[in-house]
């Protein structure tokens, strides 16, 4: 029986912890928006870009045997 004088303060404050952790969350906005994550994994990624040709100037690229 004299557990319960330990237990019972113990899990107010847990209420307490989570009951604030909500309520942080909520003004925070984190509960704003809730269609947009579960709509995003059904869309497909965009075509990947074709790597550009002849753009790079002389410079850009690194010499065999040049040292950093």
């Amino acid at each position: 029986m004299a557990i319960l004088l330990f237990l019972i303060p113990i899990s107010l404050l847990l209420l307490g912890v989570a009951i604030w952790a909500f309520v942080w969350s909520v003004r925070g906005g984190q509960y704003d928006d809730l269609d947009t994550a579960p709509l995003d994994i059904l869309r497909d990624d965009p075509p990947p870009q074709a790597p550009s040709t002849g753009d790079a100037t002389p410079n850009d690229k690194a010499k065999p045997g040049d040292a950093d």
